[in-house]
């Protein structure tokens, strides 16, 4: 079978790109990288940029490119079929980034390569500085049993994470409000109407229909001149996929928010952080949580 997601080689063919493309395409390509990475650790002898890196990172930017434009079609045109696909591929990417992660045969190569410093240039060293710094933050260091929770817990806050963005999706996707009166769209520019009326015609509807889509519902909140429409636009948007608001209840992320936390705390103090607010700074500007909270 074609697969459009193993043969592109610019810009992604949306239109070609269907569901049943979508895992055996994920299956290939880790298999694939799983391979090549294998063989050239087994057959490095001294291991610098051009041997060990430079091909690594083309073959992890390949299956970034492969993965990046299923993602977005999950969140764009998401279908019960698409979001199967999805999800059966989380657990297998998931897997695989711990496994990487915590190859220390793949970590020595690396180190070796940054041991030469003066083999590389000011982007070199930065990506092998990034690099090695994720190693640690995927549990390289961790003794095996803690390895293997590291991955449990990944494995977890994948799936947790998918599901609270399904709800956020499928509590966005039910609420809309029709409008019978011109009148009440009163401030809003002449395309936020046309939008409008092109959602209600789309769903055989009368008169105009606003959702909590960004080019729907940001035009009310900014330019409607009735308050009231505004309040039940901005009180539907933000109160979505929770206990509060029009939906109450029905696609509640409230349970799954705790378990992330919960996972996410349990996972940085694994590697050492007090908490993970310190684990998520590694990555950033700020130096410190005191840092962050003063700013604030």
């Amino acid at each position: 079978m074609s697969n459009p997601l193993l043969e592109q080689t610019g810009l992604p063919t949306f239109s070609r790109i269907m569901p049943e493309h979508i895992e055996p395409a994920i299956d290939h390509l880790l298999a694939e990288n799983r391979h090549r990475i294998g063989e050239l650790l087994d057959t490095a002898q001294s291991p610098d940029w051009d041997s060990v890196v430079e091909p690594i990172e083309e073959w992890e930017d390949r299956l970034g490119r492969i993965w990046s434009p299923v993602s977005h079609m999950n969140s764009v045109v998401n279908s019960e079929a698409l979001r199967a696909a999805y999800n059966a591929c989380l657990p297998k990417l998931s897997d695989y980034g711990t496994e990487m992660g915590q190859n220390e045969k793949l970590f020595a190569a690396y180190q070796a390569v940054a041991a030469n410093p003066g083999a590389l240039d000011a982007g070199q060293r930065r990506v092998l500085d990034n690099a090695l710094r994720d190693f640690h933050l995927s549990g390289v260091d961790l003794p095996a049993d803690k390895k293997l929770r590291f991955k449990q817990i990944s494995q977890e806050l994948s799936s947790l994470t998918s599901r609270y963005s399904e709800n956020v999706l499928d509590a966005t996707d039910a609420w809309s409000k029709r409008v019978d009166d011109a009148a009440a769209l009163s401030g809003l520019p002449q395309s936020a109407i046309d939008l409008a009326r092109q959602s209600a015609e789309q769903r055989g509807q009368t008169g105009w229909l606003l959702t909590l889509d960004y080019p729907s519902f940001h035009p009310v909140l900014t330019y409607a001149d009735d308050a009231a429409l505004r309040h039940e636009v901005y009180q539907a948007y933000q109160t979505r996929a929770s206990d509060q608001g029009p939906h109450a209840g029905r696609f509640d992320n409230s349970e799954s928010m705790e378990q992330i936390l919960r996972l996410r705390h349990e996972q940085a103090q694994l590697l050492g952080f007090a908490n993970y607010a310190e684990r998520s700074l590694v990555r950033k500007m700020a130096r410190s949580t005191d840092e962050v909270v003063q700013f604030l």
